[in-house]
């Protein structure tokens, strides 16, 4: 009888190659541009948050 690791090692194994073979150069290319575009948003959102709570204590 295998170990359980064995098993489960197999199971992970063979799920990630599955998925890794299936996913196309676009779909990572989409999802690194996606991921630059929602960083650089959510850095100035916090920029300008930051600016405006400061500005209301200073009141």
């Amino acid at each position: 009888m295998q170990s359980n690791f064995q098993i489960k090692s197999g199971v992970v194994g063979g799920t990630v190659l599955s998925a890794a073979i299936n996913i196309s150069f676009h779909d990572i290319l989409t999802t690194c541009i996606m991921a630059f575009v929602g960083a650089t948003v959510s850095f100035f959102v916090s920029c300008f948050l930051r600016r405006l709570f400061l500005r209301k204590k200073r009141k």
